[in-house]
């Protein structure tokens, strides 16, 4: 597992961007046949890319998580972006198909990770925070999440949101989950950016074309920082820092809150005339 250890709202406006990189964006998350980890000192997130190949992936877990087992004291969201899969959780078998999403609950033993096909293999992402009570593991397809349709083709933000571990879905602790797709045209996402104090948040971006980057937006709005951002890695984002981007093409990310409360109408909202 590897380890990010935070900027602080003082000391990220003098940091090079490869020392932001190292703060807040996580290696390339997903090889085939390997499970990567990172660990963030952002409200003790953990950020997780699973490519199960011929052999499934066991979840384990780490001494730095001083736990028998991962989600001992954890809940999990994943969900996957790549072929057909299936988690096990507890001997309980849950097929995983494109844009499927799984909320692992607290106390959850083991939790193993397949695909159907070596050769199209399920591409699993994890998003894991601190968890408080055990509730219940559910399995979400994309087609159960809750769709919003925001934006505009003339404002280049048009897409959709699938709200798929939220509250009247999934009896979280304090995890939130979903997927945003922007529409052919469409490059900017999150506008207007907003903070929300209450809640961190975590973006991974992914299905945007090899050659083309995300502009990730960070930092106070009178201290935005920009970071260029490749498909397939995570940037964490502080409660104090905007979290806003725009592609050089379209492309799909999946967010991921954790925090005090879980009301995604709980925002900050920032004019894009404000930032600085």
């Amino acid at each position: 597992m590897d380890f990010m250890f935070s900027a602080d709202i003082r000391s990220y406006k003098t940091m090079r961007n490869d020392e932001l990189r190292d703060a807040f964006v996580t290696a390339p998350l997903f090889e085939s046949g390997k499970i990567n980890l990172t660990y963030t000192d952002v409200d003790r997130a953990v950020i997780g890319g699973i490519t199960p190949a011929a052999e499934p992936i066991l979840l384990p877990t780490h001494k730095e998580l001083a736990a028998d087992y991962f989600c001992q004291r954890r809940e999990v969201g994943i969900i996957n972006i790549g072929g057909e899969g299936v988690i096990t959780v507890d001997g309980t078998d849950y097929p995983m198909n494109n844009r499927d999403s799984l909320y692992i609950a607290k106390e959850s033993q083991d939790v193993v990770f397949e695909s159907k096909d070596a050769a199209n293999p399920a591409k699993f992402y994890l998003a894991s925070y601190p968890a408080h009570r055990v509730t219940k593991t559910v399995h979400v397809p994309k087609s159960k999440a809750k769709c919003i349709e925001l934006g505009s083709q003339e404002t280049s933000n048009e897409r959709t949101i699938f709200q798929s571990i939220r509250p009247g879905i999934v009896d979280s602790c304090q995890l939130v989950m979903g997927i945003t797709e922007l529409k052919k045209g469409s490059v900017w996402n999150t506008k207007p950016p907003h903070t929300h104090f209450r809640r961190t948040e975590v973006y991974m971006y992914f299905d945007l074309p090899k050659d083309e980057k995300i502009f990730h937006l960070m930092g106070e709005p009178t201290e935005v920082r920009t970071l260029p951002i490749e498909s397939e890695v995570a940037i964490a984002s502080p409660s104090w820092s905007i979290h806003s981007g725009v592609g050089t093409s379209n492309y799909t990310f999946i967010w991921a809150m954790g925090g005090e409360n879980q009301e995604f109408d709980d925002m900050d909202h920032i004019q894009v005339s404000a930032l600085r």
